[in-house]
């Protein structure tokens, strides 16, 4: 069997691009998968297929060594980002493939399921209101009513992720913002009840004073964990966080750690309670996995991000499936209408949980007309808070 062909799609989301792709062989098999990452979707779209050039004539069965192939290929122009992205989502769609051909589900090549109900958290459920104590709690409410235990949100007025005059230049947060993000979260609290896990975000946008600040003040809240303290970029700066943040308050990092050595020092050190590789952004299935192992050895559970699509969801909860340090599974509260009807079987999640089926793979195929009346967003600002 050889790789024939790689196809690419930009597809909107309802926070930003998906990229999704297809792997062709000369057999007639075929494996799907995600690549998506931002900003910058279009740069993901380009490595995605330069990253399909690379692997026609291969045989898609051997996972791991087109994996260390490409890694290793592309190690010139850097380790992680938008290489690492493409590698994440052949490698999902080739575990795929490989499901299809052997007629079994993604999570029995990853070692078997220790379980199939994966439990989930929500996130993007507070897109109907404004940002204060009252519309936050009113949303929050609802998650609750539609079956979830936990969310995640950002409380501290942060209007969007990118770099401008409407943040501060040092990441402080005013008086009133601190106030207002005690406010917010203190109703989600009181809407939720105290049992239900309550994780909070920073986006790595606050200062080390601010941080801290907002750590202690949201403790008696009862929070899940606190996200990104600090950067990704420095694994002793976290550890300086770690050292002097409450110990009422878990750490949770990993969004922006790419593949097993980004994660090795934060392990090492114990800067963490959790962590959240992203599949699309960490290796794939293949490397979430390897990931997950390490952090089993340092009693860290995983829970993995992923505001990303319907390929993503499916991909992250098949690597929670067949590990025993499974937390969490991040999932898109509001979503675009279009999430199911892009594949060919649609996302089952009941009563906060997704139920994978026993289907060969990921269970699903991509339905190409479906994807195409949806193209990815190309113009930065085209739709409020959406960046490309």
């Amino acid at each position: 069997m050889k790789i024939t062909a790689v196809k690419v799609w930009l597809v909107e989301g309802v926070k930003y691009n998906w990229t999704l792709l297809k792997v062709y062989t000369d057999t007639g098999h075929t494996g799907v998968g995600e690549a998506t990452n931002w900003p910058g979707s279009p740069i993901i779209e380009a490595a995605a297929r330069h990253i399909g050039e690379r692997v026609i004539g291969l045989d898609p069965m051997r996972t791991d060594f087109i994996w260390t192939k490409l890694y290793r290929d592309l190690n010139w122009i850097g380790p992680y980002g938008a290489s690492m992205c493409a590698i994440s989502g052949l490698d999902m769609a080739l575990l795929d493939l490989k499901g299809k051909v052997l007629g079994v589900p993604c999570y029995e090549l990853l070692g078997g399921a220790f379980r199939t109900k994966l439990r989930l958290y929500a996130n993007y459920w507070f897109t109907g209101g404004g940002h204060n104590a009252a519309d936050y709690a009113a949303q929050a409410a609802k998650v609750k009513a539609a079956g979830f235990k936990g969310l995640k949100f950002d409380p501290f007025a942060h209007t969007n992720y990118l770099y401008g005059e409407d943040l501060s230049s040092n990441l402080e947060l005013t008086k009133p913002q601190q106030d207002l993000a005690f406010e917010v979260t203190k109703a989600v609290r009181d809407a939720v009840g105290p049992e239900f896990d309550m994780m909070i975000e920073t986006h790595a946008m606050l200062n080390t004073q601010v941080a801290l600040a907002m750590a202690e003040r949201l403790a008696p809240l009862g929070v899940t964990w606190y996200e990104e303290p600090v950067g990704p970029e420095n694994a002793n700066t976290l550890e300086a966080i770690r050292n002097r943040v409450n110990p009422a308050v878990p750490i949770c990092v990993g969004e922006r750690h790419y593949t097993r050595h980004g994660f090795r020092p934060v392990l090492e050190k114990h800067l963490c309670d959790v962590i959240m590789p992203d599949i699309t952004r960490c290796g794939g299935p293949s490397e979430m996995k390897r990931i997950a192992t390490m952090a089993e050895a340092y009693g860290v559970p995983i829970a993995p991000h992923n505001p990303n699509g319907p390929l993503s969801t499916l991909a992250s909860a098949h690597v929670c499936a067949s590990i025993p340090n499974f937390f969490r599974c991040e999932f898109m509260f509001n979503d675009v209408p279009w999430r199911d009807s892009v594949i060919t079987h649609p996302l089952d999640v009941r009563d906060g949980h997704l139920h994978l089926s026993d289907r060969p793979g990921l269970g699903v195929d991509l339905i190409e007309a479906e994807m195409e009346k949806h193209p990815g967003i190309l113009e930065l600002g085209a739709r409020a808070n959406f960046y490309v």
